[in-house]
């Protein structure tokens, strides 16, 4: 018997009742809960190409159903759900081998606050900057967008601002506290990332959220933004702040690269790097954090390419809430949150990291 859309909505509510970050459905395979970093096969019959049409048609806009199902059209889509009173979900859409493939993202209804996510006080210290360009980076599947929606709640919450966000598709969705927001969708409200932030200097903006820093035209309008005195969240596919430096300036042609790094460093507020770890009880994962908040010596630091290792110096003092992933996994190692076994794996020195915690201890 094919799946049902009553069947699909009980299988994301037992997902998000076991607090499932991801859901694999792909025909031919039984449907796969991505569980606390790990794939976990459901005890469901394999999904047939009947099932996959059926989940199309429950989760895809009916005109690009037609597109979508015809293999010569379509081949991926991107886009979002609402499981009603359950969460949304991200949808990615894709072929392989001549068979269909659906991959979810749950996004709970629930906007997290910072508090609930156990992010250290830094954050909401950067998310009250009153301009400048904050970047949160990270791989994909890191909770790059659970931070930036904490972020962006808790600003929801103590600022009468405006909040103008660009998103693709729209994730978590706000509803207006204390601030004004507006939350557009790439492709429903506006063309593309670049037309929306072209747009958006002109729409009377406190703050703009941009989903994600993809070219050179797109940091560059950012960085204009924040030169102008507004505060502009995005994100970066990358590891750290160094990285996340390096990503950016690299995006420009060479004859312009000085030129970015000059701006780069006067209007970077923060970078905010992460990865997921698993908790000591078993119950979930929480985001391990290097933390850079910009200051004279970071500046000087990225002003001149030679010395931009030089960043990590500062970052270590741990001054005004910066920190290195290593000290965040020793505070959480230290507080029984993450075992010792979790921490020396997730170090960026994993063979230094408790003998420098035995250091520290003395």
């Amino acid at each position: 018997m094919p799946i049902t859309k009553e069947g699909f909505f009980s299988l994301v509510k037992n997902a998000v009742a076991n607090e499932v970050s991801d859901i694999h459905l792909r025909q031919d395979e039984k449907p796969t809960f991505r569980l606390r970093g790990d794939l976990v096969a459901i005890k469901m019959d394999p999904l047939t190409e009947e099932d996959m049409r059926v989940l199309c048609h429950v989760l895809i806009k009916d005109e690009d159903i037609l597109a979508l199902l015809n293999k010569n059209k379509l081949k991926e889509y991107d886009g979002s759900f609402a499981v009603p009173n359950v969460c949304r979900v991200r949808i990615n859409f894709m072929r392989y081998q001549s068979k269909m493939g659906l991959i979810l993202r749950i996004i709970s209804d629930k906007i997290p606050t910072t508090e609930e996510l156990k992010l250290p006080g830094a954050i909401n210290k950067i998310a009250s900057a009153g301009q400048g360009l904050v970047l949160v980076t990270g791989a994909t599947g890191s909770g790059k967008s659970s931070t930036l929606a904490a972020m962006i709640n808790y600003i929801n919450r103590t600022q009468p601002v405006h909040i103008l966000t660009l998103e693709d598709p729209v994730e978590y969705v706000h509803t207006p506290l204390k601030a004004r927001i507006t939350q557009r969708e790439i492709g429903n409200d506006t063309v593309d990332f670049n037309s929306a932030l072209r747009a958006a200097l002109r729409q009377d903006p406190d703050i703009i959220l941009i989903g994600e820093m993809r070219d050179a035209e797109t940091i560059g309008i950012a960085i204009k933004a924040a030169e102008t005195g507004h505060l502009v969240f995005g994100t970066v596919h990358t590891t750290d702040a160094l990285s996340t430096i390096g990503r950016l300036i690299s995006m420009f042609p060479p004859e312009e690269q000085h030129a970015v790094r000059q701006r780069i460093a006067d209007n970077l507020f923060a970078t905010i790097s992460q990865r997921l770890v698993k908790k000591i009880d078993g119950k979930g994962r929480i985001a391990v954090q290097e933390i850079m908040i910009n200051n004279p010596g970071i500046r000087d630091a990225i002003q001149i390419s030679e010395n931009t290792s030089e960043i990590y110096t500062y970052i270590k003092k741990r001054s005004g809430g910066m920190q290195t992933f290593d000290q965040h996994l020793t505070d959480l190692f230290k507080a029984g949150a993450v075992s010792m076994e979790e921490a020396k794996s997730n170090a960026s020195k994993p063979e230094d990291f408790e003998r420098n915690l035995n250091f520290a201890d003395d």
